[in-house]
């Protein structure tokens, strides 16, 4: 038992949390609103109202675009530590990323013809 003794600031840690969100769960229920009516069960998003349906489909050029979003991002990802790194991983490291950055290039080149980045189409 004296070898679990490390891990008892984090049991504390994991019973305080449960136990708050316990405590303020019953809190809002008894101090939340308590009439509701259509102008209180309206969404709220930024002060903007509320305009079509939330069930509205986007189109897939909106997802295509995240998706690639988030690979060159990841590009940026990769980047900068390998900027930071640069004189200690000599023409290796630089030869590797070459092949990195060309193969991204590559794919961007190839988005770009197949019309993807062309949002009014």
């Amino acid at each position: 038992m004296a070898h679990l003794g490390p891990y008892l600031p984090i049991a504390v840690l994991f019973a305080v949390a449960g136990l708050l969100g316990v405590v303020l769960s019953f809190i809002s229920g008894i101090v939340g609103p308590k009439k509701p009516n259509w102008e209180k069960e309206q969404n709220f998003e930024c002060g903007s109202p509320v305009i079509g349906n939330a069930r509205e489909r986007f189109g897939v050029k909106f997802y295509v675009v995240a998706l690639l979003f988030i690979v060159f991002d990841v590009e940026a990802v990769f980047l900068y530590p390998w900027a930071v790194l640069f004189r200690e991983l000599g023409w290796n490291g630089f030869a590797t990323m070459g092949i990195f950055v060309f193969t991204l290039a590559l794919g961007l080149v190839y988005v770009w013809k197949k019309g993807a980045l062309t949002w009014e189409t």
